[in-house]
């Protein structure tokens, strides 16, 4: 599959990306006639305009691109031809000189992770991201109780032992809590700050956390988005709908860790890969919530029902 290079507003120099997204990019209106691409192939840069034809075939004659004069010479990047410098080399990316208006891109990619910045991005929304809470949901709840029976078994202990009184039991019950905080804060900052960059939960529905950049995120920012997690939570979930609406689909918690979720396939070499649909196990894990929402509210109800009929008589 071809790859592609473009250029921005800020003359930066952005992709890889595939001809669809290309495609997608035109028609958004990101990309102008005057916007410089490159490919492998290409001795130099080409305006736009002058490439379309070979990821748009169809849309040369249809094209809203005005005629224009002849473009002004593109900048020249080394490259090893036949004419290039001995010493010039391979890379076609790499300016001839300094005072090239298109600069490396700001994100650099790293072989070690495969972060490739520029391309296509589609966010994970609400719906994904419930889904995938409702999966780390169990995940943390079984950790949990775990950890709760080992406090029990203390507890039950200490009171068989004659050495337990009230103090004992509240001290206990903090601390039972305060290791509970800090499970759920390890694993969420040890999956997310992982090469997979994800939780069990995301990893099931196809999604991620990275940076507002696109990056991976540290340990130490994962281990502290999960208590501004609980912050958005306090708000009545206020914070936690935002995801619903803003523009990258960020919620309170992510603006405050300058985070993002995205698509597994975001910010890799297989951006194309990306969906906006849910997906089977998004589905699925939503259907079985309201199922468990819908039954519960049921068993609310009928035990209300007894209360009241026994009240009655």
């Amino acid at each position: 599959m071809t790859q592609w290079y473009y250029s921005n507003a800020q003359r930066e120099r952005l992709g890889p990306v595939s001809a669809n997204d290309l495609t997608q990019l035109h028609n958004n209106g990101q990309i102008a006639a005057d916007t410089l691409v490159w490919r492998e192939g290409y001795a130099d840069w080409k305006p736009w305009r002058e490439a379309i034809d070979e990821v748009l075939p169809t849309a040369a004659a249809a094209s809203p691109f005005e005629p224009a004069t002849a473009p002004a010479p593109a900048t020249t990047f080394a490259t090893a031809g036949p004419d290039a410098p001995a010493d010039a080399d391979a890379n076609p990316y790499r300016m001839a000189e300094p005072i090239s208006p298109y600069a490396p891109p700001k994100a650099q990619v790293s072989e070690n992770d495969g972060f490739v910045a520029g391309g296509r991005v589609v966010y994970a929304g609400f719906w994904k991201r419930g889904a995938a809470l409702f999966i780390d949901s169990f995940v943390v709840g079984i950790v949990a109780g775990m950890v709760g029976m080992v406090f029990g078994l203390i507890m039950m202990t200490m009171m068989s032992s004659g050495g337990f009184d009230e103090g004992m039991a509240v001290l206990l019950q903090i601390v039972n809590q305060l290791v509970g905080l800090a499970l759920g804060a390890t694993y969420f900052g040890w999956m997310h700050s992982s090469s997979m960059q994800a939780s069990v939960g995301k990893l099931a529905v196809g999604i991620k956390v990275v940076r507002g950049d696109g990056s991976r995120i540290s340990f130490a920012r994962g281990f502290g988005r999960y208590f501004a997690y609980m912050l958005s939570s306090l708000t009545l979930g206020i914070g936690l709908i935002m995801a619903g609406f803003t523009d990258r689909k960020r919620a309170l918690h992510d603006m405050i860790c300058d985070t993002l979720v995205v698509d597994k396939y975001a910010y890799t070499t297989q951006s194309e890969l990306q969906r906006d649909e849910l997906g089977v196990v998004t589905i699925v894990v939503l259907c079985l919530f309201g199922l468990l929402f819908v039954g519960i509210i049921a068993l609310f109800a009928v035990a209300g029902f007894a209360i009241f009929g026994s009240g009655i008589r």
